[in-house]
Order: C-alpha cells, then structure tokens, then sequence
C-alpha cells in the first residue's frame, strides 16, 4: 500500500499573508515599503495595500511620521508585553526539564531573563541527598552563571557595556568573570560551543552547564542546563553533560517553533 500523506493543516491564505507581513517588518531594520511587501507575498501592490491597511487600521502596522512605507504599530507592543512568555515555555518545557533531571540525576533549571539577571522559571530535581536546590523565583547575575551565559551568548561587546558599564563587575567567588573583555570572549566561546559552563563562578563548589533555547531565527528565549557539587560534577562529566544539555535545549526550541504546537486542536 502507498505511504499515507501527511494531512494538511487548514489554514487562511489572507491571514496567513497578513502574518507574513507582520514577521517580515518585524525582522526589517528599516520601514518596508508597499513594493516590497507585494513582492514578498507574490501578489500585486492593490492586494497588498489591503492587507496592509487592514493591519494599519488595527493598530498592528503603522507608518513613520511623512513616509508611506511600513513599521510595526503600537497594538504588536501592546500585545507583547501583556504576553506571558515565562508561563507558556514552562508548559512546552516542563516535561523536557524532568527528563534531563532523570538522565543526569541532576537538578535541572529553566530560566529566562529579567533585565540584569536570569529568572528560574521552573525546575526538576535529581535523588541525590545532597544537590542543588531548585529556587524557582530565584533571580542570578547574568555574566557569572550558566544560565545567565548562556542568555548572552549572541550579545556584543557594546550590549554588554550597554548592559553592564565597562566594570569591573561584581565578584561573588574567586573564579567570578569581573572584567568585560573576559565576558566578551566567554560569550563568543559559548556562541561557538552552544553551551555556557559556571566553574564556581557564582557559588563556591558548584558546577553549572546550560544552553541556550533558541526558536526561528535563532532568537534565544531562555536557557535550560544542570547544577551539581563540583565533588560530583568533575569536569570530565561536561562533555556528556553539554551533549545531553545541548539536545534538550535544540528540542525544546524545535517544540516552540512547531506550528503544530502552536494550533489548537479542532473536531
């Protein structure tokens, strides 16, 4: 018998160029014009303009001050700060949290960032007597820990001056990253890597690895990763350890990224 096709997902051709529209000028560091927008979609510049109108009229395009070409318009701010970012990756993640947990017999964390800091979002923790404590709520500096890392990995030398001055930084331990050149190379390293390590950088005696969690666009929307003693997280255990972290975290991004995950089932 011949292999069944895959079925087809429903959906709207002019809501689903609308939504085209809006990703394009959203990626778009500079206005998008009429022309461009019909090219993009194939379809001609009247057709175009409607859709465009339409998405102006609803506040989610708007059009710089005496130009006629394109940006994104107040309602796609609105709309992205009364979404809940955190709430929705802790339910694609949850489960893919526990299951680096069990592998590793470690705690495992998931974060996101908040200004300076990363914020645990959720946590699993290992069966060892004596482990890490997963403080979901907690708040961590961003250049001394692996999840903070790993949140910075894309970032340049003039965002983390931006971010944090030109130093020095605070220090926590004695291996704590206090200078930004120093930061600058750690995060091209873990950009290279794809994962960030915290060699008691932070907290005495406690070893990190995370990745970051990236969706379309290579856009890093939070990091996942393992804390154990130093006693028992040698570093001869972060090759496996960075592996296992790394696949999680690509799937992760690949679960967030689903249009599939993203649609509500219909009877």
């Amino acid at each position: 018998m011949p292999p069944k096709k895959a079925p087809q997902v429903p959906f709207i051709q002019s809501l689903d160029r609308g939504l085209t529209i809006l990703q394009a000028v959203a990626l778009s560091k500079q206005p998008i014009s009429l022309g461009e927008l019909a090219e993009l979609l194939s379809i001609d510049r009247s057709s175009a303009f409607r859709l465009a109108q339409t998405l102006r009229r609803r506040g989610f395009l708007s059009c710089p001050p005496g130009r006629k070409d394109y940006i994104l318009g107040s309602s796609m701010w609105t709309l992205s700060h009364q979404y809940d970012w955190s709430n929705m990756l802790v339910k694609v993640a949850h489960q893919e949290l526990k299951l680096l947990a069990n592998q590793l017999n470690e705690t495992a964390h998931l974060a996101i960032r908040e200004g300076k800091s990363a914020l645990f979002i959720d946590s699993a923790h290992a069966n060892h007597v004596i482990a890490v404590a997963g403080q979901t709520g907690e708040l961590v500096p961003l250049y001394c820990t692996a999840h903070g890392k790993a949140l910075l990995a894309d970032a340049t030398e003039r965002d983390l001056k931006a971010q944090f001055g030109s130093g020095p930084l605070q220090k926590y331990t004695k291996s704590t990253i206090t200078s930004i050149p120093a930061l600058v190379k750690d995060c091209l390293a873990i950009k290279k890597r794809g994962f960030s390590t915290d060699e008691a950088e932070y907290q005495e005696e406690i070893r990190c690895v995370a990745a970051p969690i990236r969706i379309q666009n290579n856009v890093i929307v939070g990091s996942i990763g393992v804390s154990a003693p130093s006693s028992r997280f040698t570093k001869d255990l972060y090759p496996q350890y960075s592996r296992q972290v790394c696949k999680v975290a690509n799937d992760i991004g690949v679960l967030l990224s689903s249009p599939e995950h993203k649609t509500d089932d219909m009877d």
